[in-house]
């Protein structure tokens, strides 16, 4: 291998050390959902779906531990050279400690919302945690389990990996893909690296542990057009750390990468350990990539082979010797080890039985796979644009006009569905997978009602489960109302059911939302902000619960923050007779707002009738 002289090999020579060596090559500490002991005992993968973290004792590939830790977890990492590990249980807003050796929890550390990537300090003394909202890095003393220190990192953080030498953070923004770096010592920011303004879900980034790259997987969203084939790309971005140039950010198209083989969704990605192989699993096509890395500060990656897995791939690590390679199936609920010469499997382990029914299984694997029945060219899955129940944070350019991606949140009691409230199913969809976007066979077999007037419900098994898989996500609960409704936020809330006002005329009851079968749709006065809609000015009024981290606002994505919904972007009082409030009226109502939902809506819509526990796909839908 070629000595190239670099910044950082300067910098280590100068400090009495050289990290271009074969035996510190070892890749960089990175986020991911799954880790490995150092001493190559044992392996540790979050499972989302059950709520547990899985302990594998790599000598007899068995799980030995399933450890409930709570609501989504995600990242996970072991504590330095310790069998201790630290996991971010995303929806319980916690961190929770466990022992992989006792399988016993240790300690649980409350964080403020959302925490997402972890990484370990080699000496184990500390972790650093991504909070997904609002974009902060939390320091973690892991002897006291207490929060050393806070960054403002940025919004919507999510991926975290330290340097080699342990004195630079990197951090990724999920929506839009900047990287950024801050010295650990002072916290400070030191640079960012912007790419296009389409990247999107960007959940990852690993540093090359000899030379000043970065590689980050994540989509392109090309939001001017509205079929698969030329809307969602996969790349994975290749940056310069130590560069000044334009250059400096490379981003490589994975669905050209190996000729003209599509693959979809990019999660993670994973250096071996001399960091001459890069490995990148896609969870729509359930595909791997193995490339090599080159030293040209060109090409960067070269394809090599590429792997089939198995359903919905979310994590990709290698041991320590460069010999195994280890992926994690997240909808079959195991990890595979395969062979890093033969890419042959060694051995399946199951890391937790399926916590889903089987129809709600069924429908979750489509609702993630960008292969046929459910799309055509491998473009997209369901989950490109609502991955997890979330929205990607983007405004599409649809025939219709302008929209904005709604997240899934409470779906089941909210129809019908669209801005436009043009389909009362989520059956309807079988338009969509068929469609342009998609492409697909579709899951009914023949013809399906042409109008979305005639249900779709029971045409197809997989079309219905489909359904109830939509239909399962839950509402949260806002961070910024843990301590009580603030006194701003009462202030706000009097506001808000006030008649002067009038903003809980159409956002009512339990869910927020007037919304209901049949369509009940209202004048908001935006309908003629968009020179290419087609269907307004009326539409469907979204439930309010989980707003607070839900941006852009209204149905063309026009309203950046809370605050421009309530001023700029309703000028004619018909969004809500706002225009009389004052500035710290405004304050006072856009506390409120963050704070939904402060209660568990569920029981208050099961006493007002909206909510069954199993039902037809309409308002009185699934229980989620």
């Amino acid at each position: 291998m070629r000595h190239e002289v670099c910044r950082w090999c300067v910098t280590a020579v100068l400090m009495g050390s050289c990290f271009w060596n074969a035996t510190a090559a070892l890749a960089g500490s990175s986020n991911s959902l799954m880790d490995l002991s150092t001493d190559g005992k044992l392996l540790a993968c979050s499972n989302r779906d059950s709520g547990t973290v899985s302990i594998v004792d790599l000598a007899t590939h068995e799980t030995v531990w399933q450890i409930p830790v709570g609501h989504d977890p995600e990242g996970i990492s072991f504590l330095g050279d310790t069998h201790t590990l630290a996991v971010a249980v995303y929806r319980d807003d916690v961190v929770v400690f466990v022992d992989g050796d006792s399988g016993k929890e240790l300690a649980r550390l409350a964080v403020f919302d959302e925490p997402y990537g972890v990484v370990s300090t080699k000496d184990g003394s500390r972790i650093f945690v991504t909070l997904d909202y609002p974009g902060q890095v939390l320091e973690i003393d892991t002897h006291t389990h207490e929060i050393a220190r806070t960054l403002e990192a940025g919004k919507s953080t999510r991926g975290i990996a330290l340097n080699p030498e342990e004195s630079r953070i990197y951090v990724t923004e999920y929506y839009t893909g900047i990287a950024r770096s801050f010295d650990r010592a002072s916290g400070q920011k030191v640079e960012e690296w912007v790419g296009s303004e389409q990247d999107n879900l960007a959940r990852q980034i690993v540093v090359h542990p000899t030379r000043p790259k970065a590689y980050i997987p994540h989509q392109r969203s090309r939001t001017s057009v509205a079929q698969g084939a030329g809307s969602i790309f996969p790349y994975v971005s290749i940056t310069d750390l130590d560069s000044k140039a334009e250059t400096r950010r490379k981003r490589m198209q994975m669905d050209s990468f190996n000729g003209t083989y599509v693959v979809a969704n990019p999660w993670e990605v994973a250096l071996s350990p001399d960091a001459k192989t890069l490995y990148v699993v896609f969870s729509g096509t359930d595909d791997l990539f193995e490339c090599e890395v080159l030293d040209d500060n060109y090409r960067e990656i070269r394809h090599e082979r590429t792997l089939q897995l198995g359903a919905n791939p979310r994590a990709v690590k290698v041991s320590s010797d460069g010999q195994s390679l280890f992926v994690y199936n997240a909808l079959d609920f195991n990890v595979v080890e395969y062979d890093t010469r033969s890419l042959e499997p060694i051995a399946t382990i199951p890391v937790c039985s399926s916590p889903l029914d089987e129809e709600t299984l069924v429908g979750k694997r489509l609702f993630y796979s960008a292969n046929q029945p459910m799309v055509g060219r491998r473009w997209i899955s369901c989950s490109s644009c609502h991955p997890d129940g979330d929205s990607d944070g983007r405004v599409w350019q649809n025939p219709e006009g302008l929209r904005d991606t709604q997240p899934m949140y409470g779906l089941a009691w909210t129809h019908p569905l669209h801005w436009s409230a043009d389909r009362d199913e989520v059956q309807d969809f079988e338009h969509t997978i068929r469609g342009s976007l998609m492409q697909g066979r579709g899951l009914v077999r023949g013809a399906i009602h042409e109008s979305l007037d005639k249900p779709n419900q029971g045409l197809s098994k997989d079309l219905d489960a489909l359904a109830v898989y939509a239909n399962s996500h839950a509402f949260s609960m806002s961070p910024h109302s843990k301590q009580g409704l603030s006194e701003s936020a009462q202030r706000g809330q009097t506001l808000f059911f006030s008649g002067e006002t009038g903003c809980a005329k159409c956002h009512s009851g339990p869910l927020f939302s007037d919304s209901q079968p049949g369509g009940k749709k209202h004048d908001v006065g935006t309908g003629h902000s968009d020179d290419t809609e087609k269907l307004g000015p009326l539409y469907d009024t979204p439930t309010l619960l989980g707003v607070y981290r839900s941006a852009p606002f209204l149905h063309h994505g026009k309203a950046k923050t809370l605050e421009a919904v309530l001023t700029t972007l309703n000028p004619d009082d018909k969004h809500g007779t706002t225009k009389q409030l004052t500035k710290p009226q405004i304050a006072d109502l856009v506390e409120y707002l963050k704070a939904l939902p402060y209660e568990d809506p569920v029981p208050l819509a099961k006493q007002a009738g909206l909510i069954e526990v199993r039902g037809s796909d309409s308002r009185k839908s699934q229980k989620p």
